[in-house]
């Protein structure tokens, strides 16, 4: 019984930690409304990095949801549709939308990205058996505006 006590208690410490951490990114991040996703985001980003050719090949948003494994890096080429808080988005191609999380450092410095913008995004994939299922963005590439 007291084990089963001090594991409920050690639960809400970390319950109570990631709702402190949700709190301070979101009041330290000023991102566009659900309802205005066409306001975009203009963030940091490290300047230069690798532009050559990868061997992580572009696949949809319905490949990867129906096939891909947990912990796979992916790339998917189409538009952040949708701010839906926190570093959450919504990313949508011709096969469909999925959840993505992207941190503000990835964004391109000093561009807007907004919905109309295509994009290639690349990173590794969160395969949830309950729950929705999300790619968690590491580069971000402006295709066109």
């Amino acid at each position: 019984m007291n084990r089963n006590i001090q594991s409920i208690v050690v639960a809400l410490f970390m319950l109570a930690g990631t709702a402190s951490a949700a709190n301070a990114q979101t009041a330290a991040y000023s991102a566009p409304a659900a309802a205005t996703p066409t306001a975009g985001y203009a963030g940091p980003s490290s300047a230069g990095g690798y532009a050559g050719p990868s061997g992580v090949g572009v696949t949809t948003v319905k490949q990867l949801l129906a096939t891909g494994f947990d912990d796979q890096y992916a790339t998917l080429r189409g538009k952040l549709v949708r701010y839906i808080g926190g570093k959450n988005y919504v990313f949508a191609d011709s096969s469909g939308e999925m959840r993505v999380e992207i941190s503000h450092k990835y964004f391109p410095n000093s561009q807007t990205i907004d919905a109309n913008t295509l994009v290639e995004i690349t990173g590794e994939f969160d395969r949830e058996f309950v729950g929705q299922s999300e790619l968690d963005v590491k580069q971000i590439r402006i295709i066109s505006k």
